[in-house]
């Protein structure tokens, strides 16, 4: 699995490096794009569960693009508290159109960069995938709320940032959301992200 560094432009005009890895395949089931843990507490796209769901996508025959959000490493812009960086994951979707046109885009991320692709939407996104969305960011109702698609959510069983029962009151109301725990893990998934993030997106791609 061989990464390619890219650069994107967003909407407003703010270059974003991000990684692409591309299926060995001749046509992707589908295009993952990834935002990251919280850049204000040392988040990239270089975050092991980032990389977890780089891997996963692979083994499922899906390309997928990690974004640096705003501010980090070498993309230009400032930290916007994930309302700007919704951009950044806009312009994702843009890019994979181009290297897959018309294919589905599934949106999502870890942590802060789940709460970010929950709340970011595109004509070509097929379905979500949060993993440890924290609960109080996404409890204001995220874009992805009221959208028919399909939501996974992947919560920890012991998340410092909102349990599984915690999540689940959270988005009882969403449309089409369905909330999964990982066993035996904290908000930081230092083990066990790999299996439950591919199983996950095998679900959403069924």
């Amino acid at each position: 699995m061989l990464a390619e560094t890219v650069s994107l432009e967003t909407i407003d005009g703010v270059l974003i490096e991000a990684d692409l890895v591309r299926t060995d395949t001749d046509r992707a089931r589908a295009t993952l794009v990834i935002g990251h843990p919280h850049p204000l507490h040392g988040g990239d796209r270089h975050n092991h569960v980032v990389a977890a769901m780089q891997r996963a996508a692979h083994s499922l025959r899906c390309h997928s693009v990690a974004v640096d959000f705003r501010g980090v490493g070498n993309s230009g812009g400032m930290h916007d508290d994930g309302d700007s960086e919704r951009l950044d994951l806009a312009a994702a979707c843009e890019f994979a159109d181009m290297i897959e046109p018309d294919g589905p885009i599934v949106m999502a991320g870890y942590s802060f960069g789940a709460a970010v692709a929950l709340d970011t939407t595109h004509p070509l996104v097929a379905a979500w995938l949060a993993v440890a969305p924290p609960a109080a960011m996404i409890a204001r109702g995220p874009l992805a709320a009221r959208n028919p698609r399909p939501k996974m959510i992947l919560s920890p069983e012991h998340d410092q940032f909102g349990d599984p029962d915690t999540v689940a009151h959270v988005v009882k109301d969403w449309r089409d959301t369905t909330v999964s725990t990982i066993q035996g893990v904290d908000h930081f998934l230092a083990v066990g992200a790999q299996a439950a993030i591919t199983a996950a997106l095998a679900d959403l791609l069924d």
